[in-house]
């Protein structure tokens, strides 16, 4: 079984979108998505894959920034594991990629949002160590 991770180009973006769907349950149309990535990518973003026997199993958004309380850092975004290699510690081995990946980036901290509703994100980013630090509002314009 070999486990890759990687960084992946935008030109492979049409391979992230089906697991980014299933994450916002099919909520924005897949031509918004595309676009939406597009933009994304010239943004201090870049996006994280996890590949198990050269299928993509795994993805998640890196937000490069430097914020007032806790200098550089990084936010993971739309972190997603194909259902069926969840509780297999596939999300584990992604997350102490991303560590090693954004900490010989200069990054000092991770941040995170999560949905209220994902009850086992919340156990999983608990036993990573992460601390809830506060609230994320959203008003649609």
């Amino acid at each position: 079984m070999a486990i890759v991770f990687k960084i992946i180009d935008q030109q492979y973006i049409d391979l992230i979108i089906p697991l980014v769907q299933k994450l916002n349950n099919n909520q924005v149309d897949d031509v918004v998505l595309r676009e939406r990535f597009l933009e994304m990518f010239m943004q201090n973003y870049e996006c994280a894959a996890l590949f198990k026997d050269n299928e993509l199993i795994g993805v998640c958004g890196l937000w490069f920034c430097t914020r007032h309380y806790s200098g550089r850092s990084v936010e993971v975004d739309h972190v997603f594991i194909d259902e069926k290699y969840r509780g297999q510690r596939f999300g584990a081995q992604f997350f102490e990629w991303i560590y090693n990946y954004v900490k010989n980036k200069g990054c000092e901290a991770v941040e995170l949002n999560t949905y209220v509703s994902n009850h086992g994100s919340h156990k999983f980013y608990f036993n990573e160590g992460f601390k809830i630090l506060g609230y994320h509002f959203l008003k649609k314009m």
